[in-house]
């Protein structure tokens, strides 16, 4: 991932030392649930149905219920958001212009929006990261 794991770790609400191999091994024992409900608030505070395009919700009643973390697939998923809030704010400097940009269709995905394009899988991430690099440092985006 291109931004500081520490970073990371604060916008899943994880330990502040967890860095590097920790949050990796964090990422691959799962995240909480708590991970994915702080992100998709951040991402979609006035839509409390954006956390079943990460996760199903009848995946998640079950990992409430039974206070189980999510999945490795899972959490790559909101870590994947996680990475493209941070670096998508950092460049538009603001909550509402950053989700104006992630839920806009782009021309460079095809007509998907940024997070449509996240959502589906990691190579979509790494087109919308190229966008942001690119608006980031003076190439067209």
């Amino acid at each position: 991932m291109s931004m500081a794991s520490a970073d990371l770790s604060a916008i899943l609400g994880l330990k502040e030392s967890m860095r590097g191999a920790n949050l990796m091994a964090s990422l691959e024992q799962g995240f909480p649930v708590s991970a994915l409900e702080r992100v998709s608030h951040l991402i979609s505070p006035a839509e409390p149905n954006f956390k079943y395009q990460i996760v199903s919700k009848a995946t998640l009643a079950r990992r409430k219920s039974s206070h189980r973390p999510l999945t490795t697939e899972e959490s790559d998923r909101v870590a994947r958001l996680a990475l493209i809030w941070e670096l998508a704010l950092d460049l538009w400097g603001n909550e509402p212009d950053t989700r104006e940009f992630l839920f806009k269709p782009h021309a460079m995905l095809g007509g998907k929006s940024p997070i449509d394009a996240a959502l589906q899988s990691s190579v979509g991430a790494g087109m919308v990261e190229g966008i942001i690099g690119r608006a980031k440092y003076g190439s067209a985006a």
